[in-house]
């Protein structure tokens, strides 16, 4: 025995520089072969064959942690829609005549939603706008207070803070009278707050789950991949919450003082609500095996207020919806002949989005981006400097918001369409996170989301070239150094 441990011990010593090169090269090619052979991107595919080369050992490390989609399209999906068409008859056909509600030049972009999002764009719907924490938070939380027969809630951060405590203690309330409630948490999301939410959710027995466990567990990284950044509260199957606002006493001014945040959620009654379930059932059974029925979750028929909108939910991520945000606003972008006006924290669109953006503007369309002066995440305010100046160049106007910092993440097009939800224009948002969006054909909602970005410019800041030029060398080359790294930002 000891002459065989003597025997490997002399093999290792004389031969390790091998076997460990050996490893190394099998390991390194083995990544690169996956990473070449799965990423749809070539720039992504050459970037991670490079790290992944450079770096024998440590680069398929990082590969292994930061560059493989875990997701694969499963058969929930396929079974879900099944179930989603058997379920439901609506009393009305899908919207048809899109000239009529929102002009002849928005025929292309209703097809586009056809096929991209696979949900049809159904009327009867009513959205109400529900501008920050000061509206939207109350009108959640009587919902939650009047429901009879069940919760549905998801949300990428819910901090265990005041208005945290104020939600778990409605539903808790709700829970003992018999609610039925689900409540969906991203992984990474929970971990803004300590202790988590979580706990509170264990203790009044509410049922909840976390999605896409974090394997570094103990960390928070606001830039880690495959997320669930859709904000989304279903209650009774009849009345819903989408938007861009998180579970945060941020958001209310009667928390956040003088430095409350801006946000903007939408309230929604009507068939899109079965749309947006659908989407929640999903991520649920995805994250716990559980199936929730349509029959106890959803209704049939609406009885909403009226004026009605044509609205229908764009869902995407890095499964079979990738790039169905960034597709529709694309699109947007191309049937555009008079206005487009965008509002978004984290503006780094991607190459083809911002070529999107500045023919627009090079055709004679005003465009107007208002972004925030003073960024929450200051690396991507860095990389949004570094690259901003390319649509000032082809024409547009970008505006730099000085008010309290502003979440919203809106667009509207020629004062009949809007794109509004969880969606940032950053490739996060764009191609690595699950978000939830909805599209409205209206001119009063439009009008609306139009006023609310109008009023940003007002007190904004117009960024020019000059401004740009006129940052010291270190500012540039800083923003220039963190732009390079602005896909993973």
């Amino acid at each position: 025995m000891h002459q065989h441990i003597s025997t490997l011990h002399e093999f290792l010593s004389e031969y390790w520089p091998h076997i460990v090169l050996t490893f190394s090269v099998l390991v390194s090619a083995s990544a690169a072969i996956h990473a070449a052979m799965n990423k749809n991107d070539v720039r992504a595919a050459i970037g991670w064959v490079g790290v992944i080369i450079m770096s024998p050992l440590l680069g398929p490390l990082l590969y292994l942690i930061a560059g493989i989609n875990r997701v694969r399209r499963s058969q929930i999906y396929e079974q879900r829609d099944k179930t989603f068409k058997q379920f439901i008859s609506y009393p009305e056909p899908p919207v048809s005549d899109i000239e009529s509600c929102a002009g002849i030049q928005f025929r292309s972009l209703h097809i586009l939603g056809d096929r991209v999002s696979r949900f049809q764009l159904r009327n009867g719907n009513h959205v109400r706008l529900l501008a920050g924490g000061d509206e939207a938070y109350p009108a959640m939380l009587e919902a939650i207070r009047q429901a009879k027969s069940t919760i549905a809630m998801q949300s990428y951060i819910f901090d265990n803070d005041r208005i945290g405590r104020i939600f778990i203690e409605a539903l808790a309330e709700a829970h003992a009278r018999g609610v039925n409630i689900r409540v969906l948490i991203d992984a990474v999301g929970a971990k803004y707050s300590h202790p988590p939410i979580t706990r509170l959710l264990r203790k009044h027995q509410i049922p909840h789950a976390l999605f896409m466990t974090n394997p570094l567990g103990f960390m928070r990284m606001p830039y880690a991949n495959l997320r669930s950044h859709r904000k989304l509260l279903i209650v009774d199957g009849t009345h819903a919450f989408a938007g861009g606002m998180n579970i945060r006493e941020g958001f209310m001014s009667e928390f956040g003082k003088e430095n409350t945040a801006k946000d903007t959620h939408f309230s929604i009654e009507g068939p899109a609500i079965l749309q947006l379930f659908s989407s929640f059932a999903h991520d649920w059974e995805f994250t716990t095996k559980e199936e929730l029925p349509y029959a106890e979750w959803c209704v049939k028929e609406w009885n909403p207020p009226q004026p009605y909108v044509p609205a229908r939910c764009i869902r995407s991520g890095p499964d079979r919806f990738i790039g169905s945000n960034h597709h529709m606003l694309q699109g947007a972008c191309a049937v555009a002949t008079r206005h487009i006006r965008i509002q978004s924290p984290y503006f780094l669109p991607d190459q083809v989005l911002m070529g999107a953006i500045n023919t627009a503007a090079r055709r004679g369309v005003q465009v107007d981006i208002v972004i925030p002066k003073n960024n929450n995440l200051r690396l991507v305010g860095y990389a949004m400097m570094a690259q901003i100046d390319q649509l000032i160049r082809a024409g547009c106007r970008v505006w730099m918001a000085t008010g309290n910092f502003n979440h919203s993440k809106l667009a509207t097009v020629d004062g009949q369409w809007s794109y509004v939800g969880s969606s940032n224009m950053d490739p996060r948002s764009l191609r690595l996170n699950f978000e939830l969006d909805l599209e409205i054909y209206d001119t009063a909602i439009t009008g609306q989301v139009s006023n609310l970005i109008d009023n940003e410019i007002e007190t904004a800041e117009a960024l020019t070239l000059e401004h740009l030029q006129n940052l010291p060398f270190h500012k540039r080359l800083r923003n220039r150094v963190i732009w390079l790294a602005s896909p993973y930002l």
